[in-house]
């Protein structure tokens, strides 16, 4: 990342990460300082590949991707949500038949707020939007990303979100 990259990053209050999980704690400590005061959208699922290429194994049993950049990341507000869908349904959450859940969790109430007014503005209605509680919560929704590969395999590039059934 280069200084102009940086400066970027220094003039924006909230940023979103959607880089390859297995390498994001590593890239983004390097910008703790930059990072500092901010909100970090975690939108990756930190996996380990299985033969296909398709997620196989999660890289932090018994942990999450999010709690990891949140310890790395001390002064940065993260939340982990949009991460249980094909990324086509995070913009375009209405077009799903069957209405969709996008899941938060993050240790800052008021950061949670902002990010969910950002998924109202991208089509999430309140009533699809379950926050979860802390950081701790992500676990389960990263662990979900293990179903990914076998409604891939099972039905193809299609549209889905894991979502609860009220």
């Amino acid at each position: 990342m280069g200084n102009e990259e940086h400066g970027r990053l220094r003039g924006a209050d909230i940023v979103i990460h959607a880089t390859p999980g297995d390498t994001a704690v590593e890239r983004l400590s390097a910008l703790e300082k930059e990072l500092a005061g901010k909100i970090l959208i975690d939108v990756a699922n930190a996996t380990q590949d299985g033969p296909d290429g398709l997620p196989g194994d999660l890289l932090y049993p018994g942990g999450s991707l999010a709690e990891r950049l949140q310890a790395v990341l001390p002064a940065t507000r993260v939340v982990k949500t949009l991460n249980t869908m094909l990324f086509t349904v995070m913009t375009a959450p209405g077009t799903l038949s069957t209405p969709p859940t996008v899941y938060l969790s993050g240790n800052d109430p008021e950061a949670k707020t902002t990010v969910s007014r950002i998924l109202a503005d991208l089509g999430w209605r309140q009533e699809w939007i379950e926050d979860l509680g802390d950081v701790t919560t992500a676990r389960a929704t990263e662990a979900t990303v293990l179903l990914v590969p076998h409604v891939l395999r099972r039905h193809g590039f299609q549209p889905f979100a894991v979502s609860l059934a009220r």
